[in-house]
């Protein structure tokens, strides 16, 4: 678990496809939307020696979702949507959220020695939502122009994954599919996240 995680993130439906024909903001671009995780403390209680364990931890996950068009979103006490920016244009255009995070795994390792074992974990990942904004870059009239605006944007507080992690010693890839929605029941259709990727551990 202690170490970093880089990943790519794509937003799916409730049928675990990627289309949101109803909803076409959210057909974001997975190349553009990425996941860092910086997993910082870990502790495994031994079950079988060093071969197989429990392990918990705490890290924090940064998410950047990047939309494909020049889409502005749009939050109200009931519904969260997004309307099509016509006036400017954006060359950056992302929701990013930070998380607390803290897992629960079952792993197995093929040997005593880290540096030379083979590992398996699998389980759960919880996480509180720490600070959310949205960040635009783009160009007006021939200018640049930056802007960030904080705020929730129908943001569900807390997340809870599912997640696979493999590799050989320092090294590894994860896969991780949120098992809650990405934002609060019934404001818009429901996304869950799924995020692929690789880790380097320490």
């Amino acid at each position: 678990w202690a170490g970093i995680d880089f990943g790519f993130t794509m937003l799916m439906n409730n049928e675990f496809d990627n289309n949101f024909p109803d909803y076409p903001y959210w057909n974001t671009d997975p190349a553009r939307s990425h996941t860092w995780n910086l997993n910082l403390l870990e502790h495994k209680f031994k079950l079988v020696k060093e071969y197989v364990g429990i392990t918990t931890g705490l890290g924090f996950s940064f998410t950047s979702v990047a939309f494909n068009n020049n889409y502005v979103l749009f939050e109200d006490a009931d519904t969260l949507t997004a309307f099509m920016d016509t006036v400017y244009g954006y060359s950056k255009n992302k929701l990013k959220a930070a998380y607390l995070t803290v897992p629960l795994l079952l792993e197995f390792n093929t040997n005593a020695d880290s540096d030379k074992s083979f590992y398996l974990a699998a389980g759960l990942v919880g996480g509180v939502r720490l600070a959310s904004r949205v960040q635009r870059t783009g160009d007006y009239d021939g200018k640049e122009f930056r802007e960030k605006e904080k705020g929730k944007f129908g943001l569900n507080p807390f997340k809870l994954e599912g997640t696979v992690r493999l590799g050989y010693s320092n090294w590894g890839a994860f896969a991780s599919y949120s098992l809650l929605p990405l934002f609060d029941s019934g404001k818009t259709v429901e996304v869950y996240p799924l995020t692929f990727g690789l880790s380097m551990n320490f």
